[in-house]
């Protein structure tokens, strides 16, 4: 079977290589992914991302017209105690298949995230603001970004924020629990952002390969950058009272937290061995531009996600 650079061929199946198949996003995109080739999706069982040697030998003995890098390091606090794990997985894996999706033509796909700014800026952030990252996370998301950039290959480059789904630990299902056990409960006010849902990623993905294919393909050596976050910014804490407000509704979830019990506070008052961007709002015009697209809001995702969990708690 032959394979190109492009997306199909007549009588061609485009092969697509998935790396973090078993992540919030990589769980979604194996569907949307599906519907633009064959999809060869991984986990870290398959390829651990922080082994240079066993990435090159999965993508080589895949050959993939396309890779998709959905794994990463996210434990944003862990972080701080594991910099060198961290950049492995964060800026060393996304260096390692930029070169080698430059090597063989591949359009690379890699994801970013919101922690690359300091939080600073009065507005949303656009994708050629000034960066800035406050912790280990954000400095090695950055320095993938930087990677997949220098190495010359086509890649595009999604920056989100705030990811959430039924699959993996989120915000979300730590309020849940936390309403189970707690009468009360502080959550931080003051950092704003938009939370995104993993399906919605996916979603945007998969279309993104449909607009490339038809008529938006990129040129040889071109890298794309664009933010990808739900409509409608909330904080920390307005986010929590909405998942409990929803869930306490909802048939399902025995909780003993109530949304007025949710008590906003300062970020100072509580600390963690990462800062975090006070401001995480993601400017998404260019995105929704270039792809046709509106961002839609987060909530709705929020209620099917609350669904699905209350159908798998009662059995379902």
């Amino acid at each position: 079977m032959a394979y190109c650079a492009g997306f199909r061929l007549v009588g061609v199946m485009v092969r697509i290589l998935l790396l973090g198949k078993d992540g919030q996003v990589g769980w979604q995109l194996q569907r949307s992914l599906a519907p633009h080739g064959e999809v060869v999706a991984c986990g870290r069982a398959q390829c651990d991302l922080a082994d240079p040697d066993r990435i090159r030998s999965i993508v080589r003995d895949v050959r993939p017209a396309i890779i998709v890098n959905a794994g990463a390091y996210t434990a944003v606090d862990q972080a701080e105690s594991e910099p060198v794990l961290a950049h492995r997985i964060n800026a060393v894996a996304p260096e390692v298949l930029a070169a080698e999706a430059a090597r063989s033509g591949a359009l690379l796909i890699h994801y970013s995230t919101d922690y690359v700014f300091d939080g600073g800026k009065e507005g949303p952030y656009v994708e050629g603001d000034p960066t800035g990252p406050l912790g280990v996370y954000g400095r090695t998301k950055l320095e993938g970004e930087e990677a997949v950039r220098a190495a010359g290959g086509k890649s595009v480059i999604f920056r989100t924020s705030w990811v959430f789904g039924a699959r993996g630990n989120n915000f979300v299902k730590t309020i849940l629990r936390l309403a189970r056990e707690k009468d009360s409960l502080n959550v931080v006010d003051d950092q704003v952002g938009s939370p995104t849902p993993a399906a919605m990623i996916a979603t945007v993905t998969g279309v993104g390969l449909a607009m490339l294919r038809h008529g938006a393909a990129l040129e040889p050596g071109e890298s794309r950058l664009y933010h990808l976050a739900a409509a409608r910014p909330v904080s920390w804490c307005g986010f929590a009272r909405t998942i409990v407000g929803l869930a306490g509704q909802a048939p399902g979830f025995d909780l003993r937290l109530r949304p007025e019990a949710i008590a906003a506070i300062p970020s100072v008052d509580y600390p963690t061995p990462a800062r975090r961007p006070m401001n995480s709002r993601l400017d998404c015009r260019r995105l929704e531009s270039d792809f046709g697209l509106q961002m839609p809001d987060w909530q709705p995702y929020l209620e099917r996600m609350l669904q699905l969990l209350a159908l798998k708690q009662n059995g379902y």
